[in-house]
């Protein structure tokens, strides 16, 4: 089995690159080669049992992408994108990316002429209805910003691409992830992590949302899970419809903090501040906070783990990690 992911140097590249190194296999069959593709090449991966190529260029290059999915490539995990608060702040880079990436994917899927099975990492931005929405397994999708817009439409492509047979997609419609080791980065959901990380570094962070607001979040790990699921399952009950919710949680902030106080205490509770940001809620407001995610259930997709062991897998697995990289 040769496999790609898209995205290899991001936080869920690298942690699914990291476990199919020690799996060695997917879906029960030997992995014969990994290429990891970037912006920047991602970095090495130590111990892999199988070749790992590491490549750097653009998304929304058609030809650097049919580089990295070269023939006999059988899974393609499309994770790179730009984030939501940088996609509308910057129009034409989230088109870009988000859009003409995915198009090239498409495409380069195509031309083998073999069918691969592409996982599409979208998003729970790619619909609205704000605080009050449960949202159902045929809901529908209208995005209040353009990330959601970009992704929404990249599953129609992805969607269509499989009903004519060039590829065979499963679009998983992430949570929000949480906790992501490193820095902040320019998701307008950025703030649910950092008010974990940023404690239990020792640092104080700000809240630009009131302790009330909810969020549909997920691991890092169950995303992983997520992802090899998707990429092994049988998608033929699936049919035209290749969009799954996949069955995250829904948490308050203040929910997310007790969390927080119970793994490390009250002094790292304390090192978050609310301070509003006007810009930051004009973007996240929209997003539902709850989802059915019944189909993703009856499909296999594993629950989210409790908040709590979130806390303290980010403490074993990347707290020591994301230290040493900002130099803490």
């Amino acid at each position: 089995m040769r496999v790609t992911i898209l995205g290899g140097n991001g936080f869920l590249g690298r942690k699914l690159a990291a476990r199919l190194a020690r799996d060695g296999a997917l879906g029960g069959r030997r992995i014969e080669q990994l290429t990891l593709f970037d912006l920047v090449e991602p970095a090495p991966l130590p111990q892999a049992p199988f070749p790992v190529r590491r490549i750097a260029g653009d998304v929304a290059d058609p030809a650097a992408v049919a580089g990295a999915i070269p023939p006999g490539t059988d899974v393609v995990f499309h994770l790179a994108a730009v984030v939501s608060a940088q996609a509308e702040a910057d129009y034409d880079l989230g088109l870009r990316v988000n859009l003409h990436g995915t198009l090239a994917v498409l495409q380069a899927c195509r031309a083998l002429g073999t069918r691969p099975r592409v996982v599409f990492t979208s998003s729970v931005a790619s619909f609205s209805g704000g605080q009050d929405a449960v949202v159902p397994d045929e809901g529908r999708q209208l995005p209040t910003n353009s990330y959601g817009a970009q992704k929404a439409i990249g599953e129609l492509l992805l969607q269509d691409a499989s009903r004519r047979g060039f590829l065979d997609a499963v679009n998983i419609r992430l949570p929000t992830v949480m906790v992501r080791p490193g820095r902040p980065n320019k998701a307008a959901s950025s703030f649910v992590s950092a008010i974990i990380r940023e404690p239990l570094l020792g640092l104080t962070t700000e809240c630009p949302v009131s302790e009330a607001f909810a969020v549909w979040i997920c691991s890092p790990r169950s995303a992983v899970e997520w992802f090899l699921h998707a990429a092994t399952m049988d998608t033929a009950p699936l049919k035209l419809d290749r969009g799954i919710n996949p069955p995250g949680r829904s948490a308050t902030v203040a929910r997310m903090l007790n969390a927080l106080e119970s793994v490390a205490g009250p002094e790292a509770r304390a090192r978050v501040r609310f301070v509003p940001d006007p810009e930051v809620y004009a973007i996240v407001e929209g997003w539902p906070a709850a989802f059915e995610a019944d189909r993703a259930r009856l499909l296999g997709f594993p629950e989210q783990e409790p908040l709590e062991d979130l806390v303290r897998a980010f403490i074993a697995e990347d707290l020591e990690t994301t230290r040493r990289e900002r130099g803490l």
